[in-house]
């Protein structure tokens, strides 16, 4: 029987899994994952803790630790996602070592409210990359405006960074001038480049999502043929610019002193409309030092039924450039689209974060209490956080 994600791994894309959970830890199941389905990193979000935090027992015996010792409800999230991410950093250890540090990464992310705030993202950057200890972990920072700055000064001092959120073309160019710009100092500041990693998690899914909405109000034949179509495009030409960038004479001084790329990662990988096939955001995607990270379920689709059909990226820009500007034919404002996109990306990571402290805060009271079922009282919460997030 064929092993499609080795094909998938042997074509150049690294498979990582856009879920973590303390049952997942505590059961084996990621472990299992790694070894049997090629999971060679991890990613999580504020919505992924929400829901994790509400569904297991498994989190009771800190939530009644951290009640006891009377610790704020932030502090709380803290201590209980970073020892999830621990754990996991531990579990995917095996393939940080057996890829000489790129793959077998954890991501944690920074308090999404603080999305503009430069300063404040730093500062939670180096708190939670103390907290976990790991080697293999990643500080994820969104890629807005005030983002930039900090995931260059994040990495100046020596600290692994996924930038998430991006949508944009101009915007994933800056982010990689903030990664060259970072590293440049961190060589500066005496840190070994060989050390630090970094990916940037460009969104597509929800790309097509907007997109398709616009196209359905838009209403003529000719919009509606190109539903669909936008995602893919945009990623594409994404990956363009990614191998302009990691084959400048800038980029080469930074390799030779011994910096890994910053590859592009596709988020948001599970297909949002029915219609369309399951793994279209795998096999539309495929190019070598790519990052695909997934749900399981999307994981096992693609085990099931995924086609490797070989570099499905690299010889598509000009196709792609041509539905950007038949979207723009049509009326599609894609700057308005990718600013709307960004918005909402923040407004949602911010919405699950509030929804995961609303959860934690009653689990703690109902820990000190003493009832015994404290993950009971942030079903509820989590429930909301879910719909309000994605990878």
């Amino acid at each position: 029987m064929t092993d499609k994600l080795n094909e998938l791994t042997a074509a150049g894309v690294a498979v990582w899994l856009d879920d973590l959970s303390r049952v997942r830890l505590s059961s084996g199941g990621l472990d299992q994952l790694r070894r049997e389905k090629h999971v060679a990193g991890v990613t999580t979000n504020p919505t992924i803790f929400a829901k994790a935090l509400s569904d297991a027992d498994e989190y009771n015996w800190q939530l009644r630790d951290l009640a006891i010792r009377g610790v704020d409800v932030e502090e709380a999230v803290r201590m209980l996602t970073t020892y999830d991410v621990r754990w996991a950093c531990d579990v995917m250890r095996p393939s940080y070592d057996g890829s000489a540090g790129v793959d077998g990464r954890v991501s944690i992310e920074v308090d999404p409210r603080s999305a503009h705030d430069a300063d404040k993202t730093v500062a939670e950057a180096k708190a939670l990359w103390w907290l976990v200890d790991r080697p293999n972990l990643f500080i994820k920072i969104p890629a807005t405006e005030e983002g930039l700055s900090a995931i260059t000064d994040t990495l100046a001092e020596g600290i692994s960074v996924n930038v998430t959120l991006i949508f944009g073309l101009d915007r994933y160019s800056a982010v990689m001038e903030a990664f060259l710009t970072g590293l440049e100092r961190a060589k500066a500041n005496g840190h070994d480049l060989s050390t630090i990693g970094s990916v940037a998690s460009f969104f597509v899914s929800r790309v097509d999502s907007e997109v398709d909405k616009r196209l359905e109000k838009i209403g003529s034949d000719q919009a509606k043929a190109l539903r669909g179509k936008a995602a893919v495009a945009n990623a594409q030409l994404a990956y363009e610019r990614y191998t302009e960038v990691f084959s400048s004479d800038r980029w080469k001084a930074l390799e030779a002193a011994g910096a890994h790329p910053q590859r592009p990662l596709w988020a948001s990988t599970s297909t949002k409309n029915p219609d369309y096939r399951d793994v279209i955001y795998v096999e539309e995607l495929i190019a070598p030092g790519t990052v695909n990270t997934m749900p399981e379920s999307v994981i096992h689709a693609y085990a099931d039924h995924g086609e490797t059909r070989g570099d499905t990226v690299t010889g598509s820009y000009d196709a792609a450039r041509k539905v950007f500007t038949d979207l723009e034919s049509v009326g599609v404002d894609m700057a308005d689209v990718i600013a709307t996109l960004e918005r909402e990306g923040v407004e949602k990571f911010e919405a699950s974060w509030q929804e995961l402290l609303d959860g934690v805060s009653k689990s703690l009271k109902a820990a000190g209490s003493g009832n015994g079922a404290p993950n009971k009282a942030a079903k509820d919460n989590a429930k909301a956080a879910e719909k309000a997030g994605g990878a």
